[in-house]
């Protein structure tokens, strides 16, 4: 498989004084005070809505101030909860934004297209209402190609992509319908249980923190099947081959080492700016199972993005 709220102000009434010993006209009231502007900014990190152009309503977060923009974007069955280990460093220096694709999280499911152009739609969509122009996209395995697309669609706003355990295949020969139905069939078929058993069996190292693979096996299991498996299918079908070619920003990726390696210099064909950090030791979920180690090499990479280095 790929690696993949509105505060109310409240209103000030100025009282008016009037009245005088003499039987003499009224003085004029004083013009009361201008009534507090409703503040319509929602608190850090509460939900926001945006309403795509399908009528999906994209969930997404914002937290912090600063720039570049840093945009968070999960992989497959998984929602913007898994940056929990990211978002309160990075708040204190950027802006962060997490998007929650349509059909997973907060977001809603009315789609039948769940291609990973209409996912890149769904973060351009939460993008629209973000005045930052420098933005750093960080995919997380399916939020790789998910990236790509929203690159495409946002054009100059991005000046930087950053993979998370994703990419592994780019530039690589497709797989053919046969191969992709074999890894799809059985998730039709017991869409629970193949989902654990991925998680737990090849996402996680045999070292790694078991507690957290059987939490995430549990959680990702718990998708929509009507959402996940045709995503699947779409991730697995992904063509990069037009998509990069519409991207002229650095493309980058913070790696594990688990499963294949990384060809850096056969996805260079195709992106010659491309360049890679691998976290030993780690599995598909590194930003939450070593924050520690995963924590710098994003920032490593966020800093040479935005000191503009390709």
């Amino acid at each position: 498989m790929r690696s993949f709220v509105t505060a109310l102000a409240s209103l000030g009434i100025a009282l008016l004084a009037a009245g005088c010993s003499k039987p003499e006209p009224p003085a004029p009231a004083p013009a009361s005070a201008p009534a507090a502007a409703a503040n319509t900014e929602p608190a850090e990190g509460a939900p926001r809505i945006a309403i795509a152009s399908d009528g999906v309503h994209v969930q997404y977060r914002v937290y912090g101030s600063g720039e570049p923009t840093l945009v968070f974007i999960h992989g497959w069955s998984c929602d913007s909860n898994y940056w929990r280990e990211q978002v309160p460093l990075f708040k204190q220096k950027y802006t962060v934004v997490t998007v929650d694709l349509a059909g997973h999280g907060g977001s809603s499911s009315g789609r039948t297209d769940w291609s990973m152009a209409h996912f890149g739609k769904d973060v351009a969509t939460a993008l629209g209402t973000i005045p930052s122009r420098r933005l750093v996209l960080v995919g997380h395995s399916m939020g790789g190609p998910v990236s790509l697309e929203a690159a495409r669609l946002l054009k100059d706003r991005v000046i930087g992509i950053i993979g998370v355990d994703t990419f592994k295949t780019l530039g690589a020969p497709a797989p053919t319908r046969a191969q992709i139905d074999a890894i799809v069939k059985p998730f039709e078929a017991d869409f629970i249980a193949q989902t654990r058993t991925l998680v737990t069996d090849h996402l996680f190292t045999p070292e790694g923190n078991r507690a957290l693979a059987d939490k995430v096996a549990y959680d990702m299991s718990l998708s929509p099947p009507q959402v996940a498996v045709p995503a699947l299918r779409a991730v697995l079908e992904y063509d990069f081959t037009e998509p990069v070619k519409d991207v002229s920003v650095p493309v980058v990726v913070v790696n594990s080492d688990l499963g294949e390696p990384l060809n850096e210099a056969r996805i260079r064909k195709l992106l010659p700016k491309f360049r890679a950090t691998i976290l030993p030791g780690t599995g598909h979920f590194l930003m939450m199972e070593d924050p520690a180690q995963f924590n710098p090499a994003l920032e490593s990479q966020i800093e040479a993005l935005a000191a503009g280095a390709g």
